[in-house]
């Protein structure tokens, strides 16, 4: 699995489990870069992967939150 797909995962797991609930503010880049020690392209590959699933939103230079309406995403998906 790739750094991005294991921050995506990791994020996903938190909305799935609630730890991040429907209109949360995520962290900003600059506080994952710091927490996973990943390159600010590997954060974006991991939100982009994650607003494909429709659990986040967000504009480039803007926060990003978690999606009011989450849709569950499976491992078979």
């Amino acid at each position: 699995m790739s750094k991005f797909e294991e921050l995506a995962a990791d994020i996903r797991q938190q909305i799935q489990s609630r730890q991040l609930k429907p209109g949360d503010r995520l962290p900003s880049v600059t506080k994952l870069h710091d927490e996973y020690g990943v390159s600010y392209a590997t954060i974006r590959s991991a939100m982009l992967v994650l607003k494909a699933e429709k659990l986040i939103f967000g504009h480039r230079g803007k926060a990003v939150y978690v999606h009011e309406q989450i849709h569950t995403i499976s491992a078979n998906d």
